[in-house]
């Protein structure tokens, strides 16, 4: 076990400062966060600490099937990714303000990070989005959307012919709307995208890329069979963007000057439209109540856990979103792109690169 500090800064937003991690447990962080280790300058909004045991008083009353349970005093998560056992502390009403999860070591991930970190950076004024984003000619472009809507392919479409990636899954745009700041979390890749672009597939790890041709003939052998459509569900890898992409195309921060709304439609072809920034904000302000959904979950089980106590700042989140939406998108040129899934990277790129 490493004693050291480590800190994480988000370009300002929001700091983590995780205590007590061994290389293991600090290696899953990174993966969460990316490379944003720096020395904060301040005190952090989030620790993150590990312990070998984390020991509470009292009695452990679960709530689900070993999902949470809770103490006279304490709320503990007890499922991490995949569903992986975990016995995490976290103070649900605190969260959005300074305060400090306590995990016990060796979890592949540290549940709700994502979403405290999340709520944090709403709580210091700045909007968290759930959107990709890149650098193209000089001008940012935001493209948002419903989960699997095509935020990650047109990324890829985009970087593939030259422009900097910023962010994936998540970016975070500053109160007056002007700069887009992303978080370089592994962007998952799956086969047919590699297919499509034979540049990315070569910086797919060779062991990746036996573990997807093993899959893939597993699956088409099982055609016709249940287990098939479960097999077709793990053709994918999490790759980080400075191992995809080439030295020179992460940016990370870019201005925020286009914005895109894309969809997936049952039809063939792909079609661009403008739109009303006002509308793709409305629609944006349902795509974050989704996407918080695991977070609302467990503050539902603390508030059942503890009625008397409750947070201000996740309580007023929906509110806090819908009015940095309009306030960040107001004066943006967008447009609606229409396409089909899977959806050729080309295609994509041709109908959208006019538009940026």
């Amino acid at each position: 076990m490493d004693g050291t500090a480590i800190d994480y800064d988000l370009h300002g937003l929001a700091g983590v400062r995780v205590v007590g991690a061994t290389a293991r447990d600090a290696a899953a962080v990174d993966r969460q966060l990316g490379p944003i280790r720096g020395p904060l300058r301040r005190d952090p909004d989030i620790v993150v600490r590990f312990v070998d045991h984390l020991d509470v008083e009292g009695p452990l009353r679960l709530l689900g099937v070993d999902d949470a349970g809770f103490t006279d005093d304490a709320f503990l998560v007890l499922r991490a990714r995949h569903k992986a056992r975990a016995r995490v502390l976290i103070p649900l009403d605190r969260i959005g303000r300074r305060c400090e999860i306590v995990c016990e070591r060796g979890l592949p991930a540290v549940p709700l990070l994502i979403a405290t970190l999340n709520l944090t950076v709403l709580a210091r004024g700045a909007l968290p989005l759930h959107a990709s984003a890149f650098f193209q000619d000089g001008r940012g472009v935001v493209v948002t959307g419903w989960s699997k809507g095509g935020k990650t392919e047109a990324v890829l479409a985009f970087v593939a012919r030259g422009a900097r990636f910023v962010g994936d899954e998540w970016v975070y745009v500053a109160p007056d709307g002007a700069t887009v700041y992303g978080i370089p979390e592994p962007l998952r890749l799956w086969d047919w995208h590699l297919r499509q672009v034979p540049d990315l597939r070569a910086r797919v790890g060779r062991g990746e890329r036996a573990r997807l041709a093993a899959l893939r003939g597993a699956a088409a052998a099982a055609r016709g069979r249940r287990i098939a459509s479960l097999l077709a569900g793990q053709l994918h890898v999490d790759v980080a963007p400075e191992t995809l992409f080439p030295p020179g195309a992460v940016a990370l921060t870019a201005p925020f000057n286009r914005l895109f709304l894309l969809v997936s439609w049952q039809h063939r072809d792909t079609a661009a439209r403008p739109v009303d920034p006002g509308e793709v904000a409305a629609r944006m302000a349902f795509s974050l109540q989704h996407e918080r959904a695991p977070l609302t979950r467990a503050y539902e089980q603390f508030r059942f856990a503890f009625p008397g106590r409750s947070n201000p700042v996740l309580d007023s989140a929906c509110e806090r979103e819908r009015e940095l939406l309009e306030q960040v998108m107001i004066d943006k040129v967008a447009h609606a792109v229409d396409h089909p899934y899977p959806v050729d990277l080309e295609t994509l790129f041709e109908v959208m690169r006019p538009l940026c």
